[in-house]
């Protein structure tokens, strides 16, 4: 039986057990420091566990608001699939939404892919580092992922945007509907073109992959304890949290927690601008005879189908709604019959559709650095889409500044003093 009196001491407390806080702690074991990781849940059992499996190397524009005034009025009346909106929710979030809009200019979006280009370019090395050592590079995939398209307007439109990332060193190969069907035998002639994207790599069980990551820090000596994060308090020098195994102490300590690090932060004085778009995902069993071999993404359906281990996985788009209200997933009953259009799916093997929470900031730049009003206190959440892609790299970008060494990047664009002073 735990002892609720005994203590635990630690060089650095981690608190978050997702892709990021996991490389987080990893990396920082790597350089000498002793690490508890806490989470109230096991690895890899939150958002890390629900996406759809791609390592984004080619994102290298983020998800910026639309611009085109249909666009934006199909996602306000919820007459697209790939975006949902709580209309009761919506005044709440609506600051939010004004700020990400802003933020979205073309000029916005161009400094924020040059500041999140060193982070993406590293994507893939950084996984294919971690993976080695854990054991698990058999499960990364090179196989890229492919952008689909029912018309020939939107593949024409997407082939234009495309030819305007060569700058960036891209590899991308334009599909008509003959070439796509060799790629991908079983999809259906719905789908008129799209493009291979060959740069990201993907992983067939992401919840899998970080439960793996995990493991390796275990092995290795680190300490994995289930506990509260909102009892972090800071007790002189130091920073406590209470834990099934008693009260953990250390020097210093890591909010890594996703689309719950509000609620750690806010009670120490930061107001983050922290939102969630919420998604959804449900596996089916594919038709006998049939292989998807990459991610596909239906652009004019809005949803996206990935050959994971437990089946196809079927991921949804955006949903904004408050983060804790009950799961609404209309987006999936809405695009499955669009992707049994695409491929032969049999039925759901799943019970119920899962739901989690992308971290989401309106300037499309995750934290990653020191709090500034707290000695010891570090952050590293908020990175929208992209949290299996990233985890690795930030973990390496925060171990860097928590250890003194030099690194790889200028982390000042992903500081929260843009937020908080």
């Amino acid at each position: 039986m735990t002892n609720p009196h005994s203590e635990v001491r630690a060089d650095v407390i981690v608190l978050g057990a997702g892709i990021v806080g996991v490389s987080t702690a990893l990396h920082l074991q790597m350089r000498g420091r002793d690490v508890v990781l806490i989470d109230r849940r096991g690895a890899g059992e939150e958002t890390s566990h629900g996406n759809a499996g791609l390592i984004e190397r080619s994102s290298v524009i983020p998800y910026g608001f639309p611009r085109d005034l249909r666009t934006v009025l199909l996602y306000a009346l919820n007459l697209s699939a790939d975006v949902r909106s709580d209309w009761r929710f919506l005044p709440r979030i609506a600051p939010w939404l004004w700020q990400f809009w802003r933020e979205s200019t073309p000029k916005s979006l161009k400094k924020a892919a040059a500041d999140m280009l060193p982070l993406i370019e590293q994507s893939v090395a950084e996984h294919e580092l971690l993976m080695a050592e854990a054991g698990l590079l058999g499960q990364l995939r090179r196989t890229g992922w492919i952008e689909a398209f029912r018309s020939l307007k939107s593949l024409d439109q997407a082939a234009k945007n495309a030819a305007a990332l060569e700058t960036y060193g891209l590899h991308f190969d334009i599909l008509d509907g003959k070439t796509l069907r060799q790629r991908e035998p079983h999809t259906s002639e719905t789908l008129i073109g799209g493009i291979h994207w060959r740069d990201p790599a993907t992983v067939p069980d992401p919840g899998g992959l970080v439960k793996g990551y995990a493991a390796l820090f275990l092995r290795r000596g680190g300490r994995f304890v289930q506990g509260e994060a909102r009892t972090l308090q800071q007790d002189g020098i130091e920073w406590t949290v209470r834990s099934q195994d008693g009260l953990i102490r250390a020097r210093e300590a890591v909010v890594a927690l996703g689309p719950w690090s509000d609620t750690v932060l806010r009670p120490l004085g930061y107001r983050v601008p922290l939102a969630v778009k919420r998604g959804y995902h449900v596996h089916f069993r594919a038709k006998a005879g049939s292989i998807l071999h990459h991610p596909i993404v239906d652009v004019d359906g809005g949803f996206l189908l990935a050959p994971m281990t437990r089946g196809i996985r079927l991921t949804t788009g955006v949903e904004f709604a408050h983060r804790d209200s009950a799961p609404t997933p209309l987006q999936l009953d809405r695009t499955e019959p669009l992707a049994r259009e695409i491929f032969p799916l049999e039925e759901r093997t799943d019970p119920q559709p899962w739901m989690g929470a992308r971290p989401c900031l309106p300037d499309m730049r995750p934290v990653i650095g020191a709090a500034p009003r707290h000695t010891g206190l570090w952050c590293a959440f908020g990175h929208n889409h992209h949290g299996l892609t990233l985890g690795p790299v930030t973990g390496r970008l925060l171990a860097e500044m928590m250890t003194g060494r030099e690194t790889f990047t200028d982390p000042r664009p992903y500081s929260i003093a843009r937020f908080t002073p």
